[in-house]
């Protein structure tokens, strides 16, 4: 694979959604989807493969380290099985979500669509309940009872 075919895979993307230009998402290498930034990324290193970089917010004060366990158990739960990872920018405070997408055949405009609004879903969940939730919420996932981010 190479950098032409990240480029019509986000042209392509750009049509299915109706956003008119897409020479525009190429330059800034960003989108937005339901109030989430989405950094969309090709890199030479990884041929084989675009990223999706979603911010689904910051972390209020004082709860990073248990959001940041949190972080870890999704990631070793729910995240591992879909070439994803969680993680929190220290610059900022902020939730990330890098997503893998492997470049192939299957990968088309509408598949990536429905992808963004899969993981925005995840986005607003971590934004709606968990970013401000209190500790009580924290002590069933360790419990196993993760059910509101079965991927």
């Amino acid at each position: 694979m190479n950098v032409q075919v990240y480029a019509d895979l986000v042209y392509e993307l750009c049509h299915v959604i109706g956003l008119p230009d897409a020479d525009e998402v190429l330059r800034r290498g960003a989108i937005e989807v339901e109030g989430f930034e989405v950094l969309l990324g090709y890199y030479d290193s990884d041929p084989q493969a675009m990223y999706l970089n979603f911010h689904f917010g910051i972390v209020t004060a004082g709860r990073s380290l248990r959001i940041f366990q949190l972080l870890l158990e999704s990631n070793l739960t729910v995240y591992a099985q879909d070439q994803a990872q969680l993680g929190l920018n220290p610059d900022t405070g902020g939730v990330l979500l890098i997503v893998r997408i492997p470049l192939g055949p299957e990968v088309d405009g509408p598949w990536l669509a429905e992808t963004l609004t899969h993981y925005t879903e995840h986005g607003r969940y971590w934004r709606d309940n968990l970013l401000n939730a209190s500790d009580e919420m924290f002590t069933g996932l360790c419990a196993g009872d993760y059910f509101w981010l079965k991927a």
